[in-house]
C-alpha cells in the first residue's frame, strides 16, 4: 500500500509516516516548509517534497499509484481546496486524517494501544511509559509528541505487542481509539472552540474511559469528571506514598510518573521498586523544562494548570541551585485567553518576576479583540509580579541580566514557528550569556 502524507513534517503526522515506513508501507509526502524533521525523514529513506502545488503528488502517483492520502487536520478542515487534496478527490484516492491510518496499522500488526491522555502532561507521560518499557527490555512500538535523548519520535518494532501513544482530545481525536490501557495525567477544561462547556469536555473524557479496557486516573480528576472506581477504572489516591519516592523534579511530574509505573506494573508484573528506580533516572523530553543553556529553560506550559506544574519543577530546581525563578511567558492563541484569563490568578506564585509577551496567534476568531499583556496581567492576584515585554533584543538582555543575578529563567511557550521557543533557541545559538 502506498500512503502519501500531506504535512509530513508535523509533530503528529511525521512520526506516523516513519512508523508506516518501518511497518512496510510505501510512504511519500509533502510539506510547505523545510525543517529538521523533514530532513530527518528523508535520511530515513522517505521521499518527500516541499512543493505542494500538485505536481509532485501526480508524479508519485504515476510511478506507483497512491492508495491513501493522509493529511494534517489543519489542511483538511481549513483548506479543502489544497491542490494535493483536490488531486486525491479527482483520482478517487482515499483521504483521511491521521487517526484512521494509525488504526489501520494497529489492526494490521495486531498491536494493543497503551494511551496517555489528559489536558496536560500526556507527552511526558507517553515518554515515561517508553522509558520504563526500555528499562525492562520489553519491545514496544510508539509515537512520541516530543524529541527525547533516548528514542526516535516514532518507531515500529516487529513482533511488539504494545503501541504507546499520546491520545489528544483536540477535535475529539482520542475518541477514534479503543486503548487496551489508558493513563490520564490531568483534566481541566480546554479547547473551548471544540468543547463549548466544561461538561462537553468531561463527557468526551467519560466516553474515552468507556472505550478503554482499563484506565488509571487520580481521585481529583475522577471527582472532576464524575466517575468512580470500577473493574475498568482504577482511581488512584492523592495521598499515594510512592509518589515522593520517585526522584525527579516537580510534584506533577512525579504524579504522572506514578501512573505510568502503575500501568507498566499491571501489564508486565515488574517489581514496583525496580520501576521507581528506573523512573528516577528519566531524562525528560524536549520543551518540558528543557535546559537550553545553563540556567535557561524552555517549557511548553500555556494553560494555568500547565504553568502551575512547570512552576513546581522550576522552584525545586531553583532551590537546589540556591537561585530564584524568573519567567518569560508567551500565551498560546488569543482565542484561548478569552476563556481562561480569569484562571491565571496565582499560577505564577513563587516567581521573582514574569515578563509577559504578546500571545502567539493561530487559528484565531477575527471577532475577538486581541487581549494585550497588560490586560492579562491585570487578571493575576498580584499583578505587580509581572510586566509586559516584547520579543526583541531588550528582552534577551533582560534574560542575560537575570541569569547573571542568580536566577533561572523559564520561557513558557506553546507555539511553533516564530514562537518564543524558536526565538530562544536561535538566540542561544548565536549569542553568549
Amino acid at each position: 500500500m502506498h500512503i502519501y502524507f500531506v504535512g509530513i513534517g508535523g509533530t503528529g503526522i511525521g512520526p506516523l509516516a516513519l512508523i508506516a515506513h518501518e511497518a512496510g508501507y510505501e510512504v511519500s509526502g509533502s510539506d510547505d516548509k523545510p525543517s529538521e524533521y523533514t530532513k530527518y525523514l528523508q535520511n530515513k529513506g522517505i521521499e518527500l517534497t516541499l512543493d505542494q502545488s500538485g505536481k509532485y503528488i501526480a508524479e508519485r502517483h504515476a510511478v506507483k499509484p497512491i492508495d491513501w492520502i493522509v493529511s494534517v487536520s489543519a489542511i483538511v478542515r481549513n483548506n479543502p481546496n489544497h491542490p494535493e487534496l483536490l488531486f486525491g478527490k479527482a483520482n478517487n484516492i482515499r483521504l483521511t486524517e491521521r487517526d484512521e491510518c494509525l488504526n489501520e496499522i494497529l489492526h494490521s500488526k495486531n498491536l494493543k494501544m497503551i494511551a496517555a491522555a489528559g489536558t496536560h502532561g500526556k507527552t511526558t507521560s507517553t515518554a515515561m511509559l517508553l522509558w520504563l518499557f526500555q528499562g525492562l527490555e520489553v519491545p514496544v512500538s510508539y509515537s512520541l509528541g516530543a524529541k527525547t535523548s533516548f528514542a526516535e519520535m516514532g518507531h515500529y518494532e516487529p513482533g511488539s505487542e504494545y503501541f504507546l501513544y499520546e491520545c489528544d482530545e483536540f477535535h475529539r481525536n482520542f475518541l477514534n481509539f479503543y486503548p487496551y490501557e489508558s493513563i490520564i495525567s490531568g483534566i481541566a477544561w480546554d479547547h473551548h472552540e471544540v468543547f463549548p462547556t466544561p461538561e462537553n469536555y468531561n463527557e468526551a473524557f467519560r466516553e474515552f474511559f468507556g472505550q478503554s479496557q482499563h484506565t488509571y486516573l487520580w481521585d481529583s480528576d475522577a471527582a472532576y469528571v464524575q466517575v468512580e472506581s470500577s473493574d475498568a477504572i482504577t482511581v488512584v489516591d492523592s495521598s499515594e506514598q510512592w509518589v515522593d519516592k520517585i526522584r525527579i523534579p516537580g510534584h506533577y511530574n512525579r504524579r504522572n510518573a506514578w501512573l505510568a509505573i502503575c500501568a507498566v506494573h499491571r501489564l508486565t508484573g515488574a517489581d514496583v521498586d525496580q520501576l521507581v528506580e528506573r523512573m528516577s533516572l528519566f531524562p525528560g523530553t524536549q520543551r518540558r523544562m528543557e535546559e537550553i543553556i545553563p540556567n535557561l529553560y524552555s517549557d511548553y506550559a500555556h494553560t494555568p494548570e500547565k504553568i502551575t506544574g512547570c512552576m513546581s519543577v522550576a522552584k525545586e530546581i531553583a532551590a537546589d541551585r540556591q537561585k530564584s525563578v524568573v519567567v518569560v511567558y508567551e500565551p498560546l492563541t488569543n482565542r484561548r485567553q478569552h476563556f481562561m484569563k480569569n484562571d491565571y490568578r496565582n499560577c505564577f506564585d513563587g516567581a521573582k518576576h514574569v515578563y509577559w509577551i504578546p500571545s502567539y496567534l493561530s487559528r484565531e476568531d477575527p471577532n475577538q479583540p486581541v487581549l494585550t499583556p497588560e490586560e492579562l496581567i491585570d487578571e493575576l492576584d498580584d499583578p505587580s509580579i509581572a510586566s509586559p515585554a516584547q520579543l526583541d533584543e531588550k528582552l534577551w538582555e533582560t534574560i542575560a541580566t537575570e541569569i547573571q543575578n542568580s536566577s533561572i529563567v523559564v520561557c513558557m511557550s506553546g507555539g511553533g514557528g516564530g514562537s518564543l521557543d524558536e526565538w530562544l533557541r536561535a538566540k542561544a545559538l548565536t549569542q553568549n550569556l
